[in-house]
């Protein structure tokens, strides 16, 4: 699970998300409020030096009493439910499918202001079995999907959900991110960034949990391509390896410099996801 490397994980790659969600050696509590916890992975200065530990590695998690494992999966995977929650998600779409499990896809990010805004091209694999939910995706270069003007291009080291039972009908989620927004931002924005937005994330998948099976039902509610593999051939075409590049240009742009972001600007209201319209 390199950036970059397009491939099929296997039960290794699988163990190794599975193992940082649920151990908590090496990370340091950062947030604890509301049934929400937040974690940051701890590293030394060596390991600081290395170019994708420029960003910690955070971990969120939270159990529901309400939500059912399934329909937390659903809500994660649905593209459509996505444009209904995710109020920073200015576009969102697959690409193409390497296998019934795992695709490529596009992701365009609002940030937070003074930030610029990030898009994000990603292989995705997900994995259902009988005591848990795995979705996790990194950053791969697409021959299609060039860094666009305006933006900034943004890499996903590993970012991901698991997803267990939790009682009768509830479930508990962890959240696993290290993402780098590249750019001139400073480190301990991005760092702080993730620190106040990941109990939200939280909150607003809660709410969208709940508000999902009604809007589902009037919504082409048999179409669920993430269980029934067969629906997906239809409109997502197979990879074309030589589309993929072996990596990516980052244009200069001066429009989309950061360097002058003052820790000031940035706010818990400010960075909350804006869910009350759910």
């Amino acid at each position: 699970m390199e950036v970059g490397v397009v491939c099929i994980p296997d039960d290794t790659d699988m163990d190794k998300f599975r193992k940082l969600a649920d151990s908590n050696e090496g990370w340091t509590i950062k947030y604890n409020k509301n049934n929400v916890k937040v974690w940051v992975q701890s590293g030394n200065d060596k390991e600081q030096q290395q170019p994708q530990s420029r960003i910690r590695m955070l971990k969120a998690h939270k159990v529901m009493s309400d939500v059912s494992a399934p329909l937390m999966y659903d809500v994660l995977h649905d593209p459509d439910y996505r444009k209904e929650w995710d109020k920073h998600m200015i576009e969102g779409k697959e690409i193409c499918m390497l296998n019934p499990n795992n695709d490529i896809s596009y992701y365009c990010l609002r940030c937070p202001s003074p930030m610029k805004n990030r898009d994000f091209v990603t292989q995705r694999t997900w994995l259902e079995t009988d005591r848990e939910y795995l979705i996790f995706n990194h950053s791969v270069f697409h021959k299609d999907l060039p860094p666009k003007k305006g933006f900034i291009r943004g890499e996903s080291i590993l970012t991901g959900y698991l997803v267990r039972p939790k009682g009768k009908n509830g479930c508990e989620m962890f959240y696993v991110t290290q993402s780098d927004p590249k750019g001139s931002v400073p480190k301990w924005a991005v760092n702080k960034v993730a620190q106040i937005v990941a109990p939200s994330v939280m909150k607003t998948l809660h709410k969208a949990c709940l508000r999902y099976p009604q809007w589902k039902s009037t919504h082409n509610p048999g179409f669920k391509p993430w269980l029934y593999p067969e629906q997906a051939l239809g409109y997502l075409p197979r990879l074309n390896q030589e589309d993929i590049l072996p990596k990516q240009e980052y244009p200069s742009d001066d429009s989309l410099d950061e360097s002058e972001i003052k820790e000031e600007d940035f706010t818990d209201d400010a960075l909350v996801v804006e869910d009350k319209d759910l």
